[in-house]
């Protein structure tokens, strides 16, 4: 038996040798090899003499091995050597001999085909498996062999993969408290569509459940300490006697801290969950640790920065009022509409207690709010082309808070082919109200179209209460007073300008909408109903008249599936009170273009003059119909939109049917994430002479 000593050992061994006096090199060399050094190296070897000279220092080889000399370490007994433990079966080990004589075999039960090549199998054991649709559903999504097998998989990739999923089943049985289930997974040849074998491979895992786990011990914490304790605790609705379900515990956490939150708890803390796991029982012991921390009131709102947005600004604009029972959703919602004002760049609201909770009383908890600003101004510019419009370049200057809280100046001018402008705009946003805006615009203006010239100054005041991105409203509103000076003509006849008319136009233009569609700028689903009415006076050479506009707007929208809206729009309009050479040419009704009827030049629709020019009408009366398709091209974004359009303008006060002019077309749309940008082209159905075959339109949003 031979002792293997490791290197390092054996420098020990010499190093300690050397300390103790071991014998020298000098010592070990016989006097022979010193004196006839040749002839003692050429001596008989022992392969050719059969012996080796005697050495003192070697062992006897009849003789069992001495100890070496300064090794201190016992030769070890045979019976002290330690045996290897016999190696255990590998788990994951797929055998291609039949082991059915060795494994209990399972009862018949229900088959799942998951994917090509598996299948899930539920042993009739007695035990009911609860959820078991959506436990299959749930273990497709995840699947591995589901998501990456195809039929060029070999046996050894199938059965990579299916050790991942046999380890998913045993999690997803945890998961749906089944902690005494167990999955078997085998392996064979697939099955054809008529039944034959096939030469791909298959896995099969039969899932015996055994018994699903129901809840103990609920432990809540301090919550029954809460005021309101019942109320709370029937927000978290698991009960002892309930299925183990591990999504349950994490949805009725969040329903707890809701109710927690929106019910006046703005300190409260929810720890993690455990459960404890009695197999003996059947039952697993539920600990959340929950700290109320009292139930408060709000206080006042504190703004950091007074000069910029005052505390009684934000104050306005949050939906709450002190003293109302604080909810965490009135301080998100407070912190959207700060940011909503595009006057700040972030809003950091910290919670403050003011007043303890006493027994029989709410404390009371102030919110300060630190803002940081946003850059306040802005130059805007745009220019474009319209066949009706001609070339038109526009461009803005704005300060959002000149006038603080929330005053905002604007200057815009327009320069055209046949628009001029020059204009300046005040504008309070969240004015004594939240989302009411009071707006007053002067501007003096030059219009040069088809239809009338026009050089106006107008005056308008509005306040309206208005829809936004953050808040889509069921109702909004506005009233105005509009005073204007015009002086007009209509559009000149073989080249002879007409008489121009001078107008002086007060008027009181109010509205209001219904809205329950689903978005404001891409909508699916749902109607808007909006109505208008303008009284004016309106005064022209010494006479008067007075006459009221009025439209109605409604728009409907429906889906067909998943991937196609049909969208529906009707306009009708009329001006009641006085004759069409009362109204101001301006002030009339006009139909055709990208927001009207499409196929058309803008205002190119109703009566014409001798020429063929339009002049305008009292009654107005649209139609459109529309299907957005979406596409799978971009993601998605990409839209298809056929439609048709239909409309007409007439000098009676009642709209008419008889002389309708219809246009349709093609029209894609990409969805940015923010609105769909939309590129119509249509064509007339019945033109008139001087209509054009195309016309194209490109605007952000849809078309209604």
């Amino acid at each position: 038996m031979l002792a293997a000593v490791s290197p390092l050992a054996g420098s020990a061994v010499l190093a300690q040798g050397a300390a103790t006096g071991s014998p020298r090199l000098e010592d070990l060399i016989p006097d022979s090899a010193v004196e006839d050094p040749e002839g003692w190296a050429t001596r008989d070897s022992p392969a050719s003499s059969g012996s080796e000279p005697a050495d003192p220092a070697a062992p006897d080889s009849g003789s069992a091995m001495d100890e070496m000399p300064e090794i201190s370490l016992p030769w070890p007994e045979p019976g002290d050597v330690p045996q290897p433990e016999p190696l255990q079966a590998e788990p994951d080990i797929d055998f291609a001999t039949d082991f059915d004589d060795q494994v209990p075999a399972l009862p018949d039960g229900k088959k799942i085909r998951v994917g090509s090549d598996m299948t899930l199998v539920f042993p009739d054991t007695g035990a009911e498996f609860e959820l078991q649709d959506e436990f299959v559903d749930r273990f497709r999504e995840l699947s591995t062999i589901a998501e990456l097998s195809d039929d060029e998989d070999n046996l050894a990739q199938l059965s990579a993969r299916a050790r991942q999923d046999a380890d998913l089943l045993d999690r997803l049985l945890r998961n749906y408290g089944y902690y005494d289930g167990y999955v078997l997974r085998s392996m064979g040849n697939g099955t054809n569509g008529d039944g034959s074998s096939s030469e791909n491979p298959e896995v099969r895992f039969d899932i015996v459940s055994g018994t699903q786990y129901r809840f103990g011990a609920i432990d809540l914490g301090a919550l029954p300490q809460a005021p309101d304790y019942e109320a709370l605790r029937k927000s978290f609705e698991i009960w002892p006697g309930d299925p183990v379900l591990a999504d349950k515990i994490v949805q009725e956490n969040f329903d707890l801290d809701q109710a927690l939150g929106e019910t006046g708890y703005p300190f409260a803390a929810i720890g993690n969950p455990s459960l404890l796991i009695d197999h003996a029982r059947q039952e697993g012991d539920l600990t959340l640790p929950v700290e109320p921390g009292g139930r408060y009131r709000f206080g006042s709102v504190v703004s950091g920065n007074p000069d910029f947005l005052s505390s009684k600004h934000l104050q306005r604009i949050a939906r709450f009022d002190p003293g109302d029972i604080y909810k965490r959703s009135d301080e998100m919602d407070l912190r959207r509409a700060i940011l909503a004002t595009g006057l700040v760049s972030s809003v950091t609201i910290s919670r403050r207690e003011t007043r303890p909770p006493a027994p029989g009383q709410d404390g009371e908890v102030a919110l300060d709010i630190e803002l940081a600003k946003a850059p306040l101004r802005t130059i805007a510019g745009t220019i474009g082309y319209g066949s009706g419009e001609g070339v038109r370049i526009e461009g803005s200057w704005e300060h959002r808070n000149l006038f603080p809280p929330e005053g905002a100046l604007r200057v815009r001018g327009i320069a055209g082919t046949k628009e001029q402008l020059a204009g300046v705009t005040f504008r309070r946003n969240n004015w004594r109200g939240r989302d009411k805006i009071l707006t007053v615009d002067a501007y003096a203006t030059n219009i040069d179209r088809d239809a009338y010239e026009a050089h106006t100054v107008s005056l308008l005041a509005t306040y309206e209460r208005v829809s936004t991105l953050l808040f889509q409203k069921p109702l909004t509103w506005s009233v105005g007073l509009e005073v204007i000076a015009t002086d007009e003509r209509e559009a000149s006849v073989q080249g002879v300008n007409t008489p121009r008319a001078t107008y002086f136009v007060a008027a009181l233009p109010m509205r209001a909408m219904i809205d329950t569609s689903d978005s404001l700028l891409d909508p699916t689903r749902g109607f808007r109903l909006g109505g208008r009415i303008s009284p004016e006076i309106s005064s022209q050479g010494g006479s008067q008249s007075t006459y009221a506009r009025t439209q109605i707007d409604a728009t409907y929208y429906q889906p067909m599936g998943e991937k196609v809206v049909i969208a529906a729009r009707t306009r009708v309009g009329s001006i009641l009170g006085t004759g069409l050479g009362n109204i101001a040419p301006s002030r009339r009704f006009y139909a055709g273009g990208g927001g009207s009827v499409r196929g058309y030049g803008y205002q190119k629709i109703g009566p014409r003059d001798d020429v063929g020019d339009p002049n305008g009408g009292r009654s107005l009366v649209e139609f459109s119909l529309e299907a957005r398709i979406r596409t799978g091209m971009f993601g998605g974004a990409l839209s298809v939109v056929p439609f048709i359009d239909a409309g007409n303008v007439d000098r009676s006060t009642t709209p008419s049917f008889s002389d309708m002019r219809f246009g349709a077309g093609l029209g894609v749309r990409y969805n940015t994430g923010f609105g769909p940008i939309r590129l119509d082209v249509a064509t007339p159905l019945n033109p008139r002479s001087g209509d054009n075959p195309i016309a194209v339109y490109i605007g952000l949003g849809q078309a209604f």
